[in-house]
């Protein structure tokens, strides 16, 4: 799975809106969205509300985590414990991203929460890395990673799956050169 895969999963997590146009229930594939009412919360999944929020039909309401004092506590959090903390939202970043970039308009102090949630994702990405490397080194067979999101797998993805083939292949005294094989990895959260 690519970033774009991961960002398009995220979009379909639901947002509240506040619309400034009535129109009734909309019945998708998905699921129904609406009535839509103006000055009435609605629940919509990110893709509508940043279409609805680009034409001017709504303002979004950021999500309960979007918080800075929450975020704060969080990236404190992260930086303490060794191991992985749960985050708010298994699209944390992707949510924030896009969120930001459409709507930063509708998010109080938006340059805050932008920063925080590059902190706390360097400071998982680091743990990640360090995590990788201490597995790697130690040529260990498997490993259980709790609360990584699946961006955040995606981003070492690659460099473990051809760790674990050449580590593969060195134990089954073949060719160090070639680490090119059909072994799979799996990470599971």
């Amino acid at each position: 799975m690519d970033p774009a895969e991961v960002e398009f999963l995220a979009e379909k997590e639901p947002v509240t809106v506040i619309p400034n146009f009535s129109l009734d229930k909309v019945y998708l594939i998905g699921g129904d969205l609406g009535p839509f009412n103006p000055g009435l919360p609605v629940d919509v999944p990110v893709w509508l509300a940043l279409n609805l929020k680009q034409r001017q039909r709504c303002r979004i309401v950021p999500p309960a985590w979007m918080d800075v004092e929450k975020l704060e506590e969080l990236r404190d959090l992260e930086r303490r414990e060794e191991a992985f903390s749960p985050v708010p939202s298994p699209y944390y970043m992707e949510l924030t991203k896009l969120l930001l970039n459409y709507a930063s308009d509708n998010i109080p102090k938006a340059d805050e929460i932008r920063t925080l949630v590059k902190d706390i994702w360097d400071t998982r990405i680091a743990k990640l890395r360090l995590s990788a490397d201490s597995f790697i080194s130690q040529m260990e067979a498997h490993a259980k990673l709790d609360n990584l999101t699946l961006m955040e797998i995606n981003t070492v993805r690659v460099f473990l799956l051809d760790s674990l083939n050449c580590m593969y292949k060195l134990r089954s005294n073949l060719q160090p050169d070639i680490c090119n094989c059909d072994f799979f990895f799996f990470i599971s959260y």
